[in-house]
């Protein structure tokens, strides 16, 4: 998925007692290079998410099956992202964050390497299914231990900080995996990702410090997230609307090449140009977010359906469509940025699940928008269909965001105490 960054503070909240002061506060010593490592780890994830959409052609073609087949490896990626998000983040509640870290590193590094060696599409399904497990924990936890080496007043900088580099992977990783697997056959995509994995354990293991996010960890405290109803609603919202970007991004590398026309050494330069979309979406939905979160998410969810209906209305004309594409960076990150900052803000007493679970929903997303994509192509609809479904998919999101925010319903906050590192929980209305 791809997955958005978060800004800070969350919009819609009033500003925390002495929020000026904690603004203020000196960033702890070592901090930098923590959240450097994280970053790292994010640009990892991010480059092997996405870079398996750009060799579908490839895979296909070597392991002798079709595109729509050897997009349930996109799927089971997703799913894995999915499964394991909450249920790795609570049952390691008590594990050190540090430990953690490394043994999701070293499990996605070991489930990409898996994927490399498979000879058939039932073993890369299954090495994308193990490799996407550790994807959202990750996330999650990582966002934690960046906001305790960050200290109070720089929690969403520090957040924002790590998740950069899932922006920076689809500008530079994901077209240059995507080449190195042209050129060297797709599987070198993933060896590439893994000896990443391997830099990024070191670098974790070296910049880390060793209590970093351990303060106030429980099963019970992370479970507790879960009986927030608003939450829920909203992850059914995201995981549901934000599918309608997969299903075209995920087949993007054969529309380009069998509707648009473009030569398949043109598909790391699109992924380029679409992820370079995804940065000035970043910044422009930060900003816009910051104002207010629902307005934000209602706006990224009408601008990327007319971006979809747009991309199927000129796919096969290689200008309109290379920027339809690029627009459609822009808007999904607002969307998902959007998306992503209103969990987090229904979660504040469970930082760790929190954040996993809006990787979940997006991936829910990826998961949905790949596999009905899929579909459609499979029906002999075209490859530009997929871009109407994902237009039906952006329009039932938005409907239940809608209907959900019709009801009479408070909005969970965070605070920070003055005494503690933990969030608190107040409840505001909805902006």
């Amino acid at each position: 998925m791809t997955d958005a960054t978060p800004s800070a503070p969350p919009s819609d909240a009033p500003e925390p007692r002495d929020a000026g002061c904690l603004r203020d506060a000196g960033r702890p010593r070592g901090a930098g290079p923590a959240l450097l490592a994280l970053a790292m780890g994010g640009f990892t994830i991010g480059t092997t998410e996405f870079a398996t959409m750009g060799l579908l052609s490839d895979i296909a073609t070597d392991l002798g099956t079709s595109i729509p087949t050897a997009g349930h490896a996109i799927t089971a990626y997703a799913v894995g992202v999915v499964v394991g998000a909450p249920l790795l983040t609570v049952a390691a509640a008590r594990v050190p964050r540090k430990t953690l870290l490394l043994a999701l590193m070293a499990f996605y590094t070991l489930g990409n390497l898996f994927s490399a060696t498979a000879g058939s599409i039932e073993t890369l399904v299954a090495g994308r299914f193990l490799a996407g497990l550790p994807h959202g924990a990750f996330f999650g936890v990582g966002a934690a231990v960046g906001a305790a080496v960050a200290g109070p007043g720089r929690r969403g900088r520090a957040v924002a900080t790590m998740m950069a580099g899932l922006t920076i992977a689809n500008v530079v990783g994901v077209p240059l995996s995507t080449f190195a697997g042209q050129q060297l056959g797709w599987r070198a995509a993933f060896v590439v990702v893994g000896a990443l994995g391997l830099v990024t354990l070191l670098a974790l293991w070296r910049l880390i410090p060793a209590g970093a996010g351990n303060e106030d960890t429980s099963v019970r405290r992370e479970l507790g997230a879960l009986r927030n109803g608003p939450l829920w609603t909203g992850f059914v919202g995201a995981a549901i609307g934000f599918g309608g970007m997969f299903a075209v991004y995920s087949y993007v590398e054969p529309t380009v090449t069998r509707v648009t026309g473009l030569a398949s050494g043109a598909v790391p330069l699109v992924l380029a140009i679409f992820g370079v979309g995804m940065t000035v979406g970043t910044v422009l939905g930060g900003r816009l977010a910051d104002r207010s979160v629902m307005r934000t998410v209602y706006l990224g969810f009408v601008s990327t359906g007319a971006m979809l209906a747009l991309f199927a209305l000129t796919g096969q004309h290689p200008v309109p469509a290379v920027l339809s594409l690029f627009l459609l960076g822009v808007t999904s990150q607002i969307l998902g940025l959007s998306l992503q900052t209103r969990l987090m803000d229904l979660s504040p007493s469970a930082p760790s699940l929190g954040a996993a679970l809006c990787h979940s929903a997006l991936n829910v997303g990826n998961a949905n928008g790949a596999f009905l994509g899929g579909l459609v192509i499979a029906a002999g609809w075209g490859y530009l269909a997929p871009a109407w479904t994902g237009v039906v998919l952006t329009v039932a999101g938005l409907t239940i965001i809608l209907v959900a925010g019709r009801r009479p319903a408070g909005v969970v906050v965070a605070t920070l105490p003055d005494d503690a590192h933990a969030p608190s929980a107040a409840v505001a209305p909805p902006r």
